[in-house]
């Protein structure tokens, strides 16, 4: 399984990679610093989940969704942000995410995501 995951904190990256291994087995990580690095590696590897943060330069969280939303409709993103306005929250979620985590990332978040991700797979 690929993971790519957008944030412009290598710590928030590495963090929550290391979260996801302890729940999930045979995980590939990809990484990016922005929207326009993270979109250009989506096209690239066509993960098979994406982790975006949606305070990022160059192209921010909300941008990149959209885009790659436009490229792959089926797009499976799961949003891992620090912003929680409610009205952006909805703006999010309307575009179709598998979910919106609250920042920080920790161990009880990460096997919330890991089930999700295991039920998405197992088509439940």
């Amino acid at each position: 399984m690929k993971i790519l995951i957008v944030d412009d904190s290598y710590f928030s990256q590495k963090t929550t990679a290391n979260f996801i291994k302890k729940f999930l087995d045979s995980v590939d990580f990809e990484f990016a610093k922005d929207g326009k690095e993270g979109f250009e590696k989506y096209k690239q590897i066509k993960p098979d989940y994406t982790f975006v943060d949606l305070l990022m330069p160059n192209i921010n969280g909300q941008e990149l969704i959209k885009l790659i939303k436009t490229d792959d409709n089926d797009a499976k993103i799961i949003v891992i942000s620090a912003d929680v306005q409610k009205n952006i929250r909805e703006e999010i979620e309307a575009y179709g995410v598998l979910s919106f985590i609250n920042k920080p990332m920790n161990e009880e978040k990460a096997r919330l995501i890991s089930e999700l991700i295991r039920n998405d797979v197992n088509g439940q």
